[in-house]
C-alpha cells in the first residue's frame, strides 16, 4: 500500500552542473595535446578551475597566478581576455608591444603596470577605461590635460589624483562630485571661490573648511546644514545673528554656542 503524501520522500534536487569548460571560440577544452601537461602534473593548472584555454576570465587568472612565468608567452594570444591578464602578470619590459593593443582592456592593464614616463601617451586614449587609469598612475602637470577630459570618470579620478593647487582648475567642473573633491582638499585660501557654489553639499564642505573668520560669507546661506555648520564653526560672538534663524535646530546651535561665553 502507497504511503500516505506526508510519508512520501522529498524529490531529489538536480545536482549543480558546472559551467561549461569551453575556450574563447566556444569550443570544448581538453586537456589532451595541452602544451601545459607538465602544470597539471604538479598541480598548477586544474580543468575547469585554472586553466589558460578557459574563456572565463577567473579561470585564466588562477592559471598565471600560479605560474607567473607562463604569462610573456601570452601577451599574443587572439582573446583579449588572455592577453590582459597575461600583461598583468608578464615582466615589465615585455608590456610596451601591448600600448596600442585594439582592445582597451589591455590598454588599460598596460597602464596600470608601466613606469609612469611610458604611459604619458596614453592620456589621449580613445576609451575612457583606459584614461581613467592613466589619471591614477600620473602625478603634477601631467594631470592637466585629464583634469579637462570630456569623461566626469577621467576628471574625477584625476582630480582625487592632482595635489590640491591644481584643483583650482576643477573649481567650476560641471559635476557636482568634482566640485566637492576640490572642496576637500583644496587650499584654505581658495575656498571662497566655492562658498556660493549651487551645489549645498559643495558648500557645506566648505562650511566645514573655511577659516572660522571668513564664515561671515556663509550666514546667510539658504540650506539648513550650511548654516547649522557654520553657526558650529564661526566665532562665538557671530552665533548671536543665528538666534532668529527660521530653523531650530540652528537657533538650538546658536544658544548653545553663546552659552559658551556666558551669553545666552
Amino acid at each position: 500500500m502507497a504511503g500516505s503524501e506526508s510519508e512520501r520522500a522529498e524529490p531529489v534536487p538536480e545536482p549543480v552542473v558546472e559551467d561549461e569548460t569551453v575556450d574563447w571560440l566556444g569550443n570544448p577544452v581538453s586537456c589532451k595535446d595541452c602544451a601545459h601537461e607538465e602544470n597539471r602534473r604538479i598541480g598548477l593548472c586544474d580543468l575547469g578551475r585554472a586553466c589558460v584555454n578557459d574563456r572565463r576570465g577567473r579561470r585564466i587568472e588562477r592559471f598565471f597566478a600560479a605560474d607567473p612565468r607562463q604569462a610573456d608567452r601570452y601577451l599574443g594570444h587572439p582573446y583579449f581576455e588572455v592577453r590582459t591578464l597575461a600583461a598583468k602578470y608578464a615582466g615589465l619590459f615585455r608590456l610596451p608591444v601591448l600600448i596600442e593593443d585594439p582592445e582597451p582592456e589591455v590598454r588599460a592593464m598596460v597602464a596600470s603596470r608601466l613606469p609612469k614616463v611610458r604611459i604619458r601617451g596614453l592620456v589621449a586614449d580613445p576609451d575612457r577605461r583606459v584614461r581613467m587609469a592613466v589619471a591614477r598612475r600620473l602625478d603634477g602637470d601631467d594631470l592637466v590635460p585629464l583634469l579637462a577630459d570630456l569623461d566626469y570618470g577621467v576628471r574625477l579620478a584625476a582630480a582625487r589624483k592632482a595635489a590640491p593647487g591644481l584643483l583650482v582648475r576643477v573649481l567650476h567642473d560641471a559635476d557636482a562630485e568634482i566640485r566637492r573633491e576640490a572642496a576637500r582638499r583644496i587650499d584654505d585660501h581658495l575656498l571662497v571661490a566655492l562658498a556660493a557654489d549651487e551645489d549645498p553639499t559643495v558648500r557645506r564642505i566648505v562650511a566645514e573648511r573655511m577659516r572660522p573668520e571668513h564664515l561671515t560669507l556663509m550666514a546667510a546661506d539658504e540650506d539648513v546644514r550650511v548654516r547649522f555648520t557654520v553657526v558650529e564653526r564661526c566665532p562665538v560672538a557671530e552665533a548671536e545673528g543665528f538666534l532668529d534663524d527660521a530653523e531650530d535646530v540652528v537657533r538650538e546651535a546658536a544658544r548653545r554656542r553663546l552659552d559658551e561665553i556666558g551669553g545666552g
